[in-house]
């Protein structure tokens, strides 16, 4: 175990966000996750996932059956902030322009001015990735990873925070298309919603009966604070043991016969970048293991590609895995974090 009397200490935060305490951090997280919470409820892991994302500077994607609350979950985080919200539906004819933008003559300045696409939010609401073609998909792509728009040679910055929450049905359901590699590796997360329990269905029939829960809603944090929670948790701290157990597990992935594609570097340093934010949302000031093996499976799983004879369904056999990824690893590498720090 890492020792313990790290528990106390303060990350070493910039000195813009040094007023935030850890305490403050956890009033404003809970307010969060409490206000999400009354829309999605009996759901706390994808709330929390979902939250981890927006602090961790990632991004999200939500794959499940339809009308289990995927792009409820979505707009409750986004009404929960007080940000630029944008959601686009994702439809067969929806154009690459429709999301970043385009550039339009103007007879008067007889010049071409840029007009923003709905990529130009704090937060954005992807409905339905899949089911607009690849090209449209492939819109996304530059201001995931780099924050940035680049249209007719200019390039556009996406305000911050930034978090695209994408929303996904199962590549069995018709009109699907499946997202590229590239596309997949963007996101820092993917979760599943899930059907809900049978006393979380009967009180979503009660409550929801005449009355939009999310109308309800208020803002309960601006993008100023959300700033502040994101540099809080980026300066968690992180051993170098810690690094080289979420190096091993990476690694594993790549020489894996049930794998074809293992995780990318990129997936290495979003666990890390994850697992900060998990540890500060336990009133931790440090990562843990627990914390990597946590994520794992969200993190990793949807980036893989099982080889033909795996068989199964790809998220199972991914998740089948990381099990025997964990199994082989974690035992011999908890000894020597113990020893390290």
């Amino acid at each position: 175990m890492v020792d313990t009397a790290m528990t106390d200490a303060e990350p070493d935060v910039p000195a813009t966000s040094r007023a935030l305490t850890t305490e403050a951090f956890a009033r404003v997280t809970d307010a969060i996750l409490g206000s999400v919470g009354k829309v999605i409820d009996g759901k706390p892991e994808a709330v929390r996932s979902a939250l981890v994302c927006l602090l961790a500077e990632g991004h999200l994607l939500i794959e499940d059956v339809p009308g289990v609350g995927k792009t409820m979950l979505a707009r409750a985080l986004a009404t929960s902030v007080d940000a630029t919200v944008r959601r686009i539906q994702f439809t067969p004819d929806l154009l690459p322009g429709d999301v970043t933008g385009v550039s339009v003559f103007n007879p008067v300045d007889r010049e071409f001015e840029f007009k923003p696409g709905a990529i130009f939010a704090n937060i954005v609401i992807a409905d339905e990735i899949n089911r607009s073609s690849p090209k449209t998909q492939s819109a996304l792509l530059e201001a995931m990873e780099e924050r940035q728009v680049t249209v007719d040679g200019r390039t556009h910055f996406v305000p911050e925070p930034f978090l695209v929450v994408a929303t996904q049905n199962p590549l069995e359901m018709e009109g699907t298309y499946a997202l590229p590699e590239a596309q997949r590796d963007r996101f820092m997360m993917r979760i599943s919603m899930g059907y809900p329990d049978a006393r979380s269905e009967a009180l979503m029939l009660r409550q929801r009966d005449t009355v939009n829960p999310l109308d309800q809603l208020a803002a309960v944090v601006s993008a100023d604070q959300v700033s502040d929670l994101i540099a809080w948790a980026r300066a968690v701290h992180v051993a170098p043991a810690i690094e080289d157990y979420a190096v091993a597990l990476s690694q594993a992935t790549r020489v894996h016969t049930d794998l074809r594609l293992g995780a990318s570097p990129r997936a290495t340093l979003q666990l890390i970048r994850a697992a900060k934010v998990w540890a500060a949302l336990d009133g931790r000031a440090f990562v843990i293991p627990d914390d990597v093996t946590a994520l794992l499976v969200p993190v990793f799983a949807h980036r893989l590609i099982p080889t033909r004879s795996a068989g199964g369904a790809r998220a199972r056999t991914a998740a089948d895995a990381i099990t025997t990824i964990l199994e082989r690893i974690a035992a011999g590498v908890r000894v020597p974090i113990a020893a390290r720090q």
